[in-house]
């Protein structure tokens, strides 16, 4: 059993120091504290991260011995950064709903996450639980593009499965499948002139970026397979015929070989859109992350399912068309799925969390642990 009293505390505690992506700094300093105070074999603050980001945080990993032999180790991840808007949270509880006072984001997401993990090693220590080797990933810039699991030295897992605990969705939910992502950058080139005297002589790069768009993938392709147009930059000013118009979108899939080809299909559309229109297109593609797929029969699914028939949750395992740090910790060699924590409408002034899917979540990810060392 967890202490929800101390679960409340910590989560109360913790979703009021300000970690935006970059700054995560107080939430790091906080868990490392904990951490050692919690007897960890070992503690790592990558400094590959930490430098590729420019951050103040690198990827935290920690190890627990277990006293368990032959029990499988355990990866258990969540992310300390939150959306821009999480500076001065102010946290309360209405008829067993937790939210923020409106101004801002609650913070769940994924600070849920996190009390789960520290409460599951609390519990183990002070219960005595049959456990074995459990490895502890707190990550960094998640918000940003999964970026701190991307860019971390992945030679630090080395757990024979995981769970990342970062889904919208109630305890039971567990995520055997998630889209790869490319993220694609075009740039559509035109002439300056002045917009008021001479505009005859520039080539608006507004307008030719227009109609190439029309001509490009958008939205979603089938059940798996997605791509959206969601930044364009291009001008100076309204007496200035633009030169250069910037677009960014990306293209998911859980199909690697339909990501692909829709990646293809998309850079085809803005260099044929550009012979069309006679303007120079460039294309650019950078690498997010690749899917992932687990067999439902495989251990970790199985393990997360059975804890949560233990605890009378209705499971519900479903494929999901979002990426999380389970997609580059399965890139490192580690299986690993995502776990439901409660959170809902995150990102926004509306996010709440159920008190009671706080507490489950701690529940569920220590009944897993104990399970798994029968």
């Amino acid at each position: 059993m967890i202490n929800k009293e101390r679960v409340l505390k910590e989560f109360f505690h913790l979703i009021q120091l300000p970690c935006p992506s970059f700054k995560e700094r107080p939430a790091a300093d906080y868990v490392l504290e904990k951490l050692k105070e919690l007897g960890a074999a070992s503690i790592v603050e990558d400094a590959q991260s930490r430098e590729a980001l420019g951050g103040d945080t690198g990827c935290i990993v920690a190890d627990f011995k277990g006293n368990v032999a032959n029990a499988p180790k355990i990866l258990l991840a969540a992310h300390l950064d939150c959306v821009p808007n999480c500076i001065g949270i102010k946290p309360q509880i209405v008829d067993g709903v937790i939210k923020s006072d409106g101004t801002t984001i609650l913070g769940g997401d994924d600070k849920g996450g996190v009390v789960a993990i520290l409460e599951t090693i609390r519990c183990l220590q002070e219960q005595n639980i049959p456990h074995g080797d459990i490895q502890i990933l707190f990550s960094v810039c998640e918000e940003q593009g999964v970026a701190g699991t991307r860019t971390m030295n992945g030679k630090l897992l080395n757990a024979d499965f995981g769970y990342a605990l970062d889904s919208s969705g109630r305890p039971g939910k567990i995520i055997f499948a998630a889209p790869g992502q490319n993220k694609i950058f075009a740039k559509i080139h035109g002439k300056t002139a002045h917009g008021g005297v001479a505009p005859e002589k520039g080539i608006n790069a507004i307008k030719k970026a227009a109609e190439i768009l029309c001509g490009v993938p958008t939205s979603r392709i089938d059940e798996e397979t997605t791509c959206n147009i969601g930044i364009i930059n291009g001008g100076t000013a309204t007496n200035v015929v633009p030169d250069l118009v910037e677009v960014a979108m990306d293209c998911r899939s859980r199909n690697k070989a339909k990501m692909d080809k829709l990646t293809q299909d998309i850079i085809d559309a803005f260099v044929e859109g550009g012979k069309k229109v006679d303007t120079p297109v460039d294309v650019e593609v950078k690498k997010s992350y690749d899917p992932y797929c687990l067999d439902h029969n495989s251990t970790c699914i199985q393990l997360a399912a059975k804890a949560c028939e233990e605890l009378g949750l209705e499971v519900n395992i479903t494929a999901t068309g979002g990426g999380s740090d389970a997609s580059h910790i399965n890139g490192h060699g580690v299986p690993c799925t995502v776990l439901g924590t409660g959170m809902t409408n995150v990102h926004t002034v509306e996010e709440i969390l159920l008190e009671e899917d706080l507490y489950m979540c701690a529940e569920w990810t220590l009944k897993i642990i104990g399970m798994a060392a029968k």
